[in-house]
């Protein structure tokens, strides 16, 4: 599931009033998450905030090398 920025504003929501169950998604794709702690909700918080600002992809850096002849 692609999280966007509603998501994460529900579950901000359900941290800031203590609730550990959120709702996500709207329409026939809306779903209901329980989660087990206040710990597991903030990780998920974390993964969707880089998911959705992109930097949760793979980084690749390349390295060139000049030499002298």
């Amino acid at each position: 599931m692609a999280w966007t920025q509603s998501d994460i504003d529900a579950l901000k929501s359900a941290i800031a009033t203590g609730v550990k169950k959120a709702s996500f998604g709207s329409g026939e794709t809306r779903r209901e998450q329980e989660f087990r702690s206040l710990a597991e909700m903030k990780q998920t918080l974390a993964d969707m905030i880089d998911e959705v600002a992109g930097t949760n992809a793979v980084q690749r850096t390349s390295i060139t090398q000049f030499t002298r002849d």
